[in-house]
């Protein structure tokens, strides 16, 4: 006669899975949490950052080189950057859609810093996750389409300036420049001492 598990082994089994399910879901989000603790301590620094980046961009382009393929993924790279750093070069709310100023057009202005779309630090987070993506990617073949690599080039050169041209005139027409450095001060003994010229003497 075959045997048949009974209700508790299956019950057993179900809990078991259970309680798998459960540690894999744990350990994921305190792998994460490490993670995002991880990058939160790296906000402040901005040069090491950018540091750090570039080194990984300079690994990229050394294994890009000396494997003398992967050209579509590069390309592809380049097209993502481009969008990141139009995102970065871009104010958050579009003067073309909003009714009243968003920034100011005069000296006299009231101080308004700049707002990007993309804030510096997702964008770096992206360009950083976006090489090391593509340096994985560079160990499979199936990525390596064969590609005449200077049309590539061409392509992606016109893109870029017309781009640019498009987003430069776009800061042209709202005269707007893309950096905010710092809130406008005033030295407080100059105005003092102006005051003291416009009083009247006896």
């Amino acid at each position: 006669m075959e045997t048949r598990p009974t209700g508790a082994a299956l019950g057993g089994d179900d809990l078991s899975q259970s309680s798998r399910a459960t540690a894999i879901s744990r350990w994921t989000f305190e792998v994460s949490r490490r993670y995002q603790h991880v990058l939160d301590k790296t906000v402040p620094h901005i040069l090491n950052r950018w540091i750090g980046c570039l080194a990984v961009a300079l690994i990229y382009a050394v294994r890009v080189y000396f494997v003398q393929g992967f050209y579509i993924i590069t390309y592809g790279l380049g097209i993502y950057l481009l969008n990141l750093l139009i995102g970065f070069l871009s104010p958050q709310v579009d003067p073309e859609m909003q009714d009243g100023p968003t920034l100011p057009t005069r000296g006299s202005d009231e101080f308004r810093p700049f707002v990007r779309r993309l804030p510096e630090f997702k964008f770096w987070y992206s360009i950083t996750k976006a090489f090391c993506i593509s340096f994985v990617m560079t160990f499979f073949s199936v990525f390596d389409v064969p590609v005449f690599w200077p049309i590539l080039l061409f392509y992606w050169l016109m893109l870029f300036i017309l781009t640019m041209k498009k987003q430069i005139l776009h800061m042209i027409k709202y005269k707007y420049v893309p950096f905010s450095f710092g809130k406008q001060r005033y030295d407080g003994k100059k105005s003092s001492s102006t005051e003291n010229m416009n009083l009247p003497r006896d």
